[in-house]
């Protein structure tokens, strides 16, 4: 099972939902990078289970760097993180090697490893080992932060209720002051009021999460494979429910001329910038030096309360299926971070590659 991501900045995943935690090996990582626990937990905390209209499953998410850092500072070596799981409750899941969740994975993971695949909350599939990229994409940030790079993120779109016109400095105050992630505070409250409708009514809601990278600087990027638009969506879409990513006016895009979509240049302080950022802060995979403005959307939930269809594959029956465990309503709500960890993730990979970070930090 391939669970490695980047080519300079490597992190490869382990662990399963309900086995003894999840956890990644980063490789990679400059030497002489202050880092501490505490400096991975900021981000962690953001994402765990427990929280308003999120999973019921309580896990501290406590992160443990087992190596690759020496007296407070990175060593250039391979660093270990590791998080432990606490509150696993597998009964729920004693049947799903018979009788498959829909729009799961179980059959297409039975059928790829032969059934030897851990089923408890998804084992390897599960959304759970997003923790561990969380943990790396804090490392990501710090990095990141030194260049003076910012990542914003926000759920722009949830079901029907979408926000237009956020501004930097609204994600930057509100997303993180509501338990829907939004960036608009009335139209937070018209998301939750849709939240608490699909609850009652037993199902779950998609959305979209707007993702701002602010300050890269221009020429960041290879064409082509390892284009800007290329590692981000990549990643992006490596991520459980995620089913769309686009960047700049992305879809919307067909629907507009060419003298519309095209950003105009203009020079700013002895540099070339654009009038507007239709592109999304990328042309030919290289960044432009504009905010990297993309978007990525999540499927409604598949584990949902309604009763279900599916398919006994042992007695190749129909039947009716209850879904038990603990589920989040809208996986996008704890996603935010993931998102704006696999941005950091991926730029770091790329300012690497470009030489704009060095090896060893001073």
């Amino acid at each position: 099972m391939n669970q490695h991501y980047g080519k300079t900045f490597e992190v490869q995943l382990a662990g399963e939902s309900h086995g003894l935690g999840v956890g990644c090996i980063i490789q990679g990582c400059p030497a002489g990078l202050p880092l501490t626990e505490g400096d991975i937990q900021n981000e962690l905390d953001k994402r765990k289970p427990g929280q308003t209209l999120t999973t019921p499953r309580k896990e501290e998410d406590k992160v443990q760097i087992k190596s690759g850092v020496f007296e407070g500072k990175t060593t250039g070596a391979p660093i270990l993180l590791w998080i432990d799981n606490h509150d696993v409750q597998s009964q729920s899941y004693g049947k799903l090697n018979e009788v498959p969740r829909p729009g799961h994975a179980d059959v297409t993971a039975a059928e790829k490893y032969g059934g030897f695949n851990d089923y408890r909350g998804s084992g390897a599939f599960s959304a759970r080992l997003t923790a561990a990229l969380v943990a790396a994409g804090a490392i990501a940030k710090k990095l990141l932060k030194r260049q003076g790079i910012e990542i914003l993120g926000h759920v722009q779109q949830l079901h029907d209720v979408k926000v237009t016109d956020a501004t930097d400095e609204a994600i930057r105050k509100n997303a993180y002051s509501n338990p829907v992630r939004c960036a608009d505070p009335k139209a937070a409250k018209a998301m939750q009021r849709r939240l608490d409708e699909a609850l009652l009514d037993g199902d779950s809601l998609g959305a979209v999460i707007e993702c701002r990278v602010l300050n890269v600087p221009s020429g960041v990027g290879e064409p082509r494979a390892q284009s800007v638009e290329s590692v981000i969506g990549s990643n992006c879409l490596a991520l459980p429910a995620v089913k769309g990513v686009e960047f700049g006016e992305g879809f919307a895009a067909a629907t507009m001329k060419g003298s519309q979509h095209n950003d105009a240049y203009l020079e700013q302080d002895g540099g070339i910038v654009t009038k507007t950022n239709h592109a999304g802060g990328t042309l030919g995979g290289i960044t432009t030096g504009m905010p990297i403005v993309f978007r990525v959307a999540f499927k409604p939930t598949s584990s949902i309360a309604k009763t279900q269809t599916t398919l006994n594959v042992a007695t190749k029956k129909q039947e009716k299926l209850n879904v038990g465990g603990r589920h989040d309503p809208c996986v996008a709500l704890r996603a935010v971070p993931i998102v704006q960890a696999m941005a950091a993730l991926s730029i770091v990979d790329l300012m690497l590659q470009a030489q704009k970070i060095p090896r060893v930090l001073k």
